[in-house]
């Protein structure tokens, strides 16, 4: 039986994406050899990379002018190729979580990093907004989802720079206009596929020559001429990204699994509001679709909860030590029932402990 798994990341596949993959790693396609042991440059990968790359741009609708890439180093390595790449004099950062500020921390390093909007005052507990947009930096950098504190930007803003996005813990759970954005970027361990790989979607007419030494394998232009083939990608961890795009497919893209996700957000934090032994943790217009973090009114029962939790399938949901308390991460993947089973623990809960 599987385990209804509410972790943060690396994130629950879908069953049909790890069958297939698990097929794969033991024979590709009749061809007999694993996923695991072909060649980067085979015809048999090169089907498996144009058809990821068919799905990533007919899922989030990416315009021709813009390239689709899967490097390594996960979002952490993009917080440093963003600048290095494209920070000429100035940049613009709104700081609204851990990720968000270790990315303008990393941009420090190659320029003048611009601060524009922060939550850490009421640690990031809400989202940032009415902030006012510089135009005389080289770009904006933004995190759409905050998983740590469970925030999430519900709009994004008009600007008159070039934005960046880290998109890393919501891609692909709602749709989002790729036009407005100059770079996404986003590690796949969440709702894409397994840790591994990145993905990266820029805008071709962003890059600049910069003023800097930019080493090959950091530079954007390397694997966009490489195709992503420049070194050897993480071809099995493309594989499983690919098998969870086409589950994503086949049950009506990302309109339909924004549906599901708001239908899964609804009942747990519906449960959370109503529920006397627990309170959410952020401002409930900047609540998150895919992390929902929330406490205990009385923290010295929280390890009976996580037991009550434990003994009924339920893993992954202790909070990030920067808030406490507990962490629910319902990406694509994971089924309502799994939601339902949390929302029937707490009940219980309240109910045995009242």
């Amino acid at each position: 039986m599987r385990k209804h798994n509410f972790g943060a990341g690396p994130g629950v596949l879908p069953e049909s994406a790890l069958q297939k993959s698990a097929a794969a790693a033991l024979e590709l396609n009749g061809i007999g050899m694993s996923i695991l042991e072909i060649s980067h440059r085979s015809k048999d990968f090169d089907a498996v990379m144009v058809q990821t790359k068919s799905l990533v741009k007919e899922l989030l609708g990416v315009p021709d002018n813009y390239s689709i890439l899967f490097l390594q180093g996960g979002a952490s390595t993009q917080f440093a190729m963003i600048p290095m790449n494209l920070l000429h004099t100035k940049a613009a950062y709104v700081d609204s979580g851990v990720w968000a500020n270790k990315a303008l921390k990393e941009a420090k390093l190659f320029g003048e990093v611009n601060v524009i909007a922060s939550s850490k005052d009421k640690n990031y507990s809400y989202v940032p907004k009415g902030y006012s947009i510089p135009t005389d930096c080289d770009y904006l950098h933004i995190t759409s989802n905050n998983r740590i504190y469970g925030t999430q930007m519900k709009s994004f803003p008009e600007s008159p720079i070039p934005v960046i996005c880290d998109m890393s813990s919501d891609i692909f759970s709602r749709p989002v206009d790729v036009s407005k954005f100059d770079v996404i970027y986003a590690g796949a361990q969440k709702n894409m596929g397994p840790a591994g790989v990145t993905l990266v979607i820029i805008k071709n007419d962003i890059l600049k020559e910069v003023q800097r030494v930019v080493p090959t394998m950091l530079k954007y232009q390397t694997h966009i001429d490489g195709d992503s083939l420049y070194n050897t990608p993480p071809v099995f961890s493309i594989y499983v990204c690919m098998a969870t795009l086409e589950w994503l497919k086949s049950i009506g893209g990302v309109s339909a699994i924004e549906k599901i996700n708001k239908e899964k957000a609804d009942l747990f934090y519906g449960e959370v509001d109503n529920n006397p032994m627990f309170r959410g943790t952020c401002e409930v217009e900047d609540r998150s679709f895919m992390n929902a973090c929330f406490l205990l009114n009385n923290p010295e029962l929280d390890d009976d909860f996580m037991k009550m939790a434990k003994d009924a399938g339920i893993i992954g949901i202790k909070g990030h030590r920067s808030v406490g308390g507990f962490r629910a991460s319902m990406y694509n993947a994971l089924p309502l029932e799994s939601v339902k089973v949390m929302t029937q623990v707490m009940k219980e809960f309240a109910l045995k402990t009242a």
